[in-house]
């Protein structure tokens, strides 16, 4: 797993979507570093482990999240996870509550609408008013560095997942995190983790479409630093 740390702190863990990398946290983390100690990795097929030699597989990612916690002696963090890395985060503070401490989730995947990727082919190009070109040349670079296959296999296999079985399991407070404007992954369904997730609160964020933390970077950052320090956020 390749990773940067900036700051020092308390851990706080940012996990990338889908097509990510570290890169799509950089407006949030110069101020989550004057408080934290910031872990940004990379996944296995994205970013900078792009030549990573295994097929992509999403449960072994999952478990490897805990196998690099382990081994960097990381016993208990702050997760935040965006997209798929909302996905992953989700199935860790549910199956090892021990190690997670706030759970941060910015428009997590794992409640699919619909189960082929035809189906999201509109939303996803309603969702491009909402992306700035400074982003943009952000996104393209880490879908060249990932490549179509990786791509293809990581979304057709995030689409055969769902989180609903084991949402009561987490204990971990929980900050719900979506952008108003979001057509990949509805707001909607924010209403609903807040009503499985015991201990959950639910911000939306206006101007701001599937990658709030990018969008909206001020409030977002703001929001999460509050939430970390223990104070009631969102609704």
């Amino acid at each position: 797993m390749y990773y940067q740390v900036a700051g020092e702190g308390e851990p706080v863990i940012l996990v990338h979507g889908l097509s990510g990398s570290s890169l799509w946290w950089q407006r949030n983390v110069p101020a989550l570093a004057e408080h934290y100690k910031v872990y940004l990795i990379d996944l296995p097929g994205f970013g900078s482990m792009r030549r990573f030699g295994r097929r992509f597989s999403l449960d072994r990612i999952t478990s490897g999240l805990l196998l690099w916690m382990e081994a960097v002696g990381i016993k208990k963090a702050h997760l935040v996870g965006h997209s798929m890395g909302g996905y992953i985060c989700l199935w860790v503070a549910a199956h090892r509550p021990d190690v997670v401490d706030h759970l941060v989730l910015v428009s997590p995947a794992g409640i699919p609408k619909v189960r082929s990727l035809f189906g999201y082919a509109v939303p996803l190009l309603v969702s491009m008013r909402y992306i700035s070109p400074a982003f943009f040349l952000i996104l393209a670079y880490d879908a060249l560095r990932a490549g179509p296959l990786t791509l293809l296999r990581a979304a057709q296999d995030l689409l055969t997942k769902d989180i609903r079985d084991w949402l009561k399991m987490i204990t971990a407070p929980t900050l719900l995190v979506w952008g108003i404007g979001d057509t990949l992954v509805p707001p909607a369904l924010g209403d609903i983790l807040r009503q499985e997730i015991a201990n959950s609160r639910l911000l939306l964020l206006k101007k701001a479409g599937h990658v709030g933390m990018f969008d909206q970077p001020r409030e977002f950052n703001a929001a999460i630093l509050a939430f970390l320090a223990g104070q009631t956020v969102g609704m």
